[in-house]
């Protein structure tokens, strides 16, 4: 089977190749992809700036159909149509997967940079990373279930978006604009995103098509005075980074109320960046970092997209064949895309 494969370290060495398929184990399914979302976990990978063990078969952001299943395998049957967690290979015995923590366990080792991904034709994947997708969900959209879910773990289960909150997002990529609706459909009374000239010809136009209440260029707008003249000069109750941009997380900082929350979403692409600690101290900011996705978060997203509450289809910008993906790439990394799927071939 054909297989877009990161072949060793180093900038660049991905290349399409034919790959023997895989076998699925007693506790495992074969799932046949329909459908690939492009990370921007994929583009780092790319640029060597993220862990992965090549050479390995990119791609962790699918949808497909059950093709084959493990002889142990008792809630699922061939003709499924699945997502699947990306947290295969967590030893299940460290206090982090003790606590239920398994999406930071430190033997984690997640399809697409640890162990054979979606950028093919089959994929294996356990029996109890699955879950079903609702039948009135395309496989485009169910690709976007896992950003979707990063996006839920995050701003809902760890920053906790309360009713009537003033929301900020930073970065109108595909994230961003998840963010945002989440925050919407989650209860937040306004939520504003921000972008700069550069995001104007894709992402910030999408994102006015979109139910969010406020669209800013920071470039052309003073977002801190457009937050303080509609909160009374309180600030904003939560502020969502999706850029990973130094220069957003300190005006990110600058806007929040005192005891607001900050949530980092956005990987800033640097082993350091300057961040306004005292100014976070005397707010008496809460900081949360996150990192991939929960159980909880997985039921909740394909909810939230079934439901018609936040609308995915609008966040995909391209589909193209795998045989394309140099030019799937490109033109993320030139912000002429949102999210992007291949097809597998």
């Amino acid at each position: 089977m054909l297989a877009l494969v990161k072949t060793k370290k180093g900038v660049g060495n991905i290349e399409l190749r034919e790959v023997d398929e895989p076998i699925n184990g007693d506790n495992e399914v074969l799932i046949e992809v329909k459908s690939a979302g492009i990370c921007g976990t994929d583009i780092h990978i790319k640029h060597d700036k993220f862990p992965y063990w090549p050479p390995v078969i990119l791609g962790h952001e699918y949808a497909g159909e059950i093709v084959k299943v493990g002889k142990n395998v008792k809630n699922y049957k061939v003709g499924d149509r699945v997502v699947g967690e990306p947290h295969t290979k967590a030893c299940g015995v460290c206090y982090l997967c003790r606590t239920g923590n398994i999406q930071i366990c430190p033997d984690k080792r997640s399809p697409g940079w640890g162990i054979d991904g979606a950028f093919t034709k089959y994929l294996v994947t356990p029996e109890h990373l699955l879950h079903k997708i609702p039948e009135n969900v395309s496989y485009d959209e169910a690709a976007l279930v896992e950003p979707t879910s990063n996006v839920v773990h995050d701003v809902l289960e760890r920053a906790k978006v309360e009713p009537e909150d003033f929301v900020v997002v930073f970065g109108p990529g595909p994230i961003g604009l998840l963010a945002a609706q989440v925050a919407k459909a989650s209860g937040a009374r306004y939520v504003i995103i921000a972008g700069i000239n550069n995001d104007e010809e894709i992402r910030l136009k999408t994102a006015r098509e979109l139910n969010i209440d406020e669209v800013i260029n920071v470039e052309k707008i003073d977002l801190v005075q457009r937050v303080m003249s509609l909160t009374k000069n309180i600030g904003a109750d939560l502020v969502v980074d999706a850029s990973g941009s130094e220069k957003a997380i300190r005006t990110g900082i600058n806007i929040l109320r005192k005891k607001g929350r900050f949530c980092a979403i956005g990987m800033s692409g640097n082993e350091e960046i300057n961040f306004p600690y005292n100014k976070a101290m005397f707010k008496v900011l809460d900081v949360i970092f996150c990192l991939s996705t929960s159980y909880t978060s997985w039921e909740r997203s394909l909810s939230l997209i079934s439901r018609g509450a936040i609308n995915v289809k609008k966040v995909i910008s391209h589909i193209e064949p795998l045989t394309n993906w140099e030019k799937a790439f490109n033109l993320i990394e030139e912000q002429k895309a949102l999210k992007v799927i291949l097809k597998p071939i």
